[in-house]
């Protein structure tokens, strides 16, 4: 009776085969990369070939958005599953209670490798991780410190080659026999915007196409839009302009440096510009700077993916890629994120999974970034706990429409009063309409026919 009760080699077969077939999970998020500064979603101003891969490959969503625009909550909701006010990260100032529950802590529990490289940004230290690899606070885009498993270390180089570095050398090193979750997050494209060594002078010969609302008057908004203090005219300040080199760099890099703006530099100043064609020159300066970042950050994507085709892996591995947030990219005057507008709302969604998604997919669903925690658990299967508030988007990938998938979204973004001035507000949106209201020191609604 005893040896009945054992299954049979077959099956035991079957057990450990099903085991052996769980994907591997790299989940690639950049800090303020906006939809529009992809190729794949429309850019008109930029392209990314490396990105792009994935959404031929895979599929791509057209309807991705946060709950939350701004840096940390964003993290913490995606780690938890759970919005703001219930995982209790509603705004930068918040630390993360690393003692809750995340999606993982779960899979390591169900015996995935997991590994966090790169930005964190939730003030304690990363918890589920067999190892962890991140920069302090927003950390710096040259010759970064990285706390490696408590212990900081100084590297020498650009950070976004540097983190690329660290996860090819994980990857390279984990145990071959186990599947793994990568979190491999990027600092760029965020505030300052400082381009690595191979970008310096990309783009230096072309004007970029400004957004039609550069000059936006906020005639049809209320106090909202008009009392923000994140407007290319003037919040950004010498730093973000390059009027001033970062501090931190070595000799070798701040000649590099020197080289490609002190001549625009001079250029400007003997311009002596004023008004709209102030801010034109100032828009060019922040929108250059900032889609070298992004040609850092493809390139450095486009290594990991070589490296996954190169070591035969990349049919069993589910490849995310998105951002914290999107970011206002001149549109409204503006650069940041944090309102409820589209610009800021919405993110870049890409995903390629060869067992499983068409190449060359498309989905206009609502979904958020409170879905991916379940979704990777659901890849892992593992069962998503009730407390969890986010849904898996699997059946999605799949192209198996859910007659319950959800209509509407809510978002709430609570840091106010602080910088940029944005007011607090909560709204909902449908595929149709969005009502937000603002409130703590005004009490104003806005409807919007998308």
């Amino acid at each position: 009776m005893a040896l009945s009760l054992l299954p049979s080699c077959n099956s035991m077969g079957q057990m450990m085969g099903v085991k052996a077939k769980r994907p591997n999970i790299i989940f690639i998020m950049t800090d303020d990369h906006a939809s529009h500064a992809l190729s794949c979603y429309g850019s008109k101003i930029n392209k990314t070939p490396n990105l792009d891969r994935l959404a031929k490959e895979g599929m791509i969503f057209k309807n991705s958005f946060c709950t939350n625009s701004i840096c940390a909550p964003c993290r913490a909701v995606i780690l938890t599953g759970k919005y703001s006010h219930i995982n209790g990260v509603i705004d930068n100032r918040k630390r993360f209670d690393g003692s809750q529950q995340t999606f993982p802590k779960l899979l390591q529990k169900a015996g995935y490798q997991t590994a966090m490289i790169g930005k964190w940004h939730l003030k304690t230290d990363p918890t589920g991780f067999d190892y962890w690899n991140v920069l302090p606070g927003q950390g710096t885009y040259y010759n970064p410190a990285m706390i490696e498993m408590g212990q900081r270390k100084k590297y020498t180089g650009y950070t976004t080659d540097i983190i690329t570095d660290h996860c090819l050398k994980w990857l390279k090193e984990r145990k071959a026999d186990k599947p793994f979750c990568l979190m491999y997050h990027h600092k760029a494209p965020h505030r300052r915007w400082e381009p690595g060594p191979k970008h310096l002078t990309m783009y230096d010969d072309v004007t970029i196409p400004e957004p039609d609302n550069l000059f936006d008057d906020y005639s049809n908004r209320g106090r909202a839009a008009k009392e923000q203090d994140m407007s290319i005219e003037k919040t950004m300040d010498k730093r973000d302009l390059k009027l001033v080199p970062p501090g931190n760099l070595t000799p070798e890099q701040k000649k590099l440096w020197d080289a490609a703006y002190n001549p625009k530099n001079e250029a400007f100043e003997k311009a002596n510009l004023q008004g709209k064609d102030l801010i034109r020159w100032k828009y060019q300066r922040y929108i250059k700077d900032y889609l070298r970042c992004i040609a850092s950050v493809d390139d450095n994507v486009g290594r990991l993916l070589d490296y996954l085709d190169d070591s035969g892996l990349a049919e069993n591995t589910v490849v995310i890629y998105t951002s914290d947030q999107g970011f206002y990219l001149g549109d409204h005057g503006w650069f940041d994120k944090r309102f409820m507008y589209e610009e800021s709302l919405r993110m870049p969604l890409l995903v390629r999974y060869p067992k499983e998604i068409k190449p060359g997919s498309v989905n206009e669903d609502i979904v958020l970034n409170l879905d991916f925690g379940p979704t990777f658990l659901d890849f892992a299967g593992v069962e998503k706990p009730p407390d969890m508030q986010g849904r898996s988007i699997r059946n999605l990938l799949r192209r198996k429409r859910s007659k319950d998938w959800r209509k509407s979204m809510y978002y709430h973004y609570y840091e106010y009063p602080a910088v940029h001035s944005v007011k607090r507000h909560y709204g909902v949106r449908t595929r149709r309409y969005k009502l937000i209201h603002f409130y703590h020191d005004i009490d104003e609604w806005e409807l919007y026919d998308l």
